[in-house]
């Protein structure tokens, strides 16, 4: 593990400062809006080789916040920003160019047509746990779209904060991206200024005064959050993929991904040998209890108080007939807590009651699948679920009948990193979405143009309507509806 040192000192903006960083970008925002494929093209360019040349500097960065190993920061932070950037790259030219729409018959020599247009000065509220990939990824797409960007990096991960600050001041003026340090009382002042558009990734709780701080300038928002993912294992499920996958979900950044399997759900006569299996797993794959305190695979909570809650849920849960039975070691002074599986688990536990956020991972049981289906649809809609079954008419049965942000058949997390796929949230989980083309058309804003040919069969519907004219267009067009019909 690295070792500790104290967080850089952050710089907390005034008021002011914060609204003259705004009007500076606002005085910015059309030149930036009218950049063209090549311009756009370049500036991404510039700012891949920024990251590949500071990779080692995020890295650290992120091992002294969170205690992410080299490896990790680059499977999970990294890699996946640079992939996102060369994807953008190649097919932007495609998505900048205008889409030619059809006209209907109506409207006959008339030009449609749909342009993306920039939406003008963004801001980008980042949070703590994929400090690097959760700032950069939406940034990307907002300057791939032509906005301005204020970035806010959490508090809670200010090595990393610090890090992207003079990363992204090496490649842009602030007047087109710029990074705020400070406290949520920066956020706070952020979000009440008139931003075209907020992209918010955090919790349910503050996703709500987001939306409220931004409803009072009608910004727009994309709200990525989270809620109790969880794994669903049918009786057809293979017991030892599921808990490979579902340990490697779950334990991923030490449980602080927000769509790491919260929780398991499986059939009760199953709950034994998979317990069995993640004991495992576990063990395979991040050693008895010194190693996971000493070796490079298993990060840290990001604060004391992050454990404190983990241990007071899991305890009041235990008190109310659960059981712990793997792991259960909850150090707030290392920010450390042990692989920790607790089962006989109830859905009015405290450990339901909540996103759990670490490394504790709660066993329900049902006694038959359409049981398990109606818990998942009577808790809040989840960022992602996680399916184990190979009867192919009970991953149909899922897809029907549940919804979620993401589905993910046979595994967990690796839905993110397709970027052909949209990913984001569906009621309580979020609000819109991103990563590739869905990123791009997230920072725009489609506008639709249409050409009125000069001579133009609109003047057959103009008034007085007693006229010949208008009467025979209306009976042409009631002629045309019978024809056509509703089953065409």
């Amino acid at each position: 593990m690295t070792a500790p040192q104290p967080p850089p000192t952050a710089i907390q903006p005034s008021e002011a400062d914060l609204k003259t960083l705004f009007q500076t970008q606002q005085d910015w925002r059309w030149r930036a809006a009218q950049t063209d494929v090549a311009e756009r093209q370049a500036m991404l360019r510039r700012l891949h080789d920024a990251i590949k040349a500071g990779r080692v500097a995020l890295a650290d960065a992120m091992a002294l916040d969170l205690g992410k190993s080299r490896a990790e920061a680059e499977l999970t932070e990294i890699h996946p920003v640079l992939e996102e950037l060369q994807f953008i790259v190649r097919r932007l030219p495609r998505w900048m160019a205008p889409r030619k729409i059809a006209t209907p018959l109506m409207l006959a020599g008339a030009h449609s047509e749909v342009r993306f247009q920039a939406r003008g000065v963004t801001l980008i509220l980042s949070p703590w746990n994929y400090p690097v990939n959760l700032a950069l990824s939406p940034l990307i797409a907002s300057l791939a779209a032509g906005n301005t960007v204020i970035l806010k990096p959490s508090e809670k991960a200010p090595h990393t904060s610090r890090a992207l600050k003079e990363l992204l001041a090496g490649v842009f003026e602030p007047r087109l991206v710029a990074v705020v340090e400070g406290d949520g009382a920066a956020a706070h002042t952020l979000t009440t200024l008139p931003f075209d558009h907020i992209f918010f990734t955090g919790s349910g709780a503050v996703g709500r005064q987001v939306m409220t701080a931004a409803a009072r300038n009608l910004s727009s928002v994309t709200l990525e959050l989270g809620g109790k993912s969880p794994a669903l294992l049918h009786p057809s499920a293979d017991l030892k993929t599921a808990a490979e996958r579902i340990a490697w979900g779950k334990l991923l950044n030490a449980g602080q991904t927000c769509v790491a399997p919260d929780y398991v759900l499986l059939p009760a006569g199953m709950r034994d040998a998979f317990v069995l299996e993640l004991d495992a797993v576990i063990a395979r794959r991040y050693g008895d209890r010194a190693w996971q305190r000493a070796g490079p695979d298993y990060g840290r909570m990001v604060d004391a108080a992050s454990v404190e809650r983990l241990q007071r849920l899991t305890a009041h849960s235990v008190e109310q007939g659960a059981r712990v039975a793997l792991g259960g070691e909850f150090d707030p002074q290392a920010r450390f807590i042990s692989p920790t599986v607790v089962t006989d688990v109830t859905p009015h536990m405290p450990l339901m009651g909540e996103e759990l956020f670490g490394p504790v991972l709660p066993v329900l049981t049902y006694n038959n699948f359409e049981e398990a289906l109606a818990l998942i649809r009577h808790l809040d809609p989840p960022l992602a679920l996680y399916l184990f079954a190979q009867d192919e008419t009970a991953v149909e049965q899922v897809k029907r009948e549940t919804i979620s942000g993401g589905l993910v058949v046979g595994g967990t997390v690796i839905h993110l990193i397709n970027p052909h796929l949209p990913f984001g949230g569906v009621g309580s989980s979020g609000m819109g979405n991103y990563h590739g083309e869905h990123g791009f058309r997230t920072f725009s804003h489609e506008r639709a143009i249409l050409r009125e040919p000069r001579p133009s069969p609109v003047r057959l519907m103009y008034p007085p309507y007693g006229r010949p004219l208008p009467r025979l267009t209306a009976w042409a067009l009631r002629l045309l509806e019978r024809q056509a019909g509703p089953r065409e």
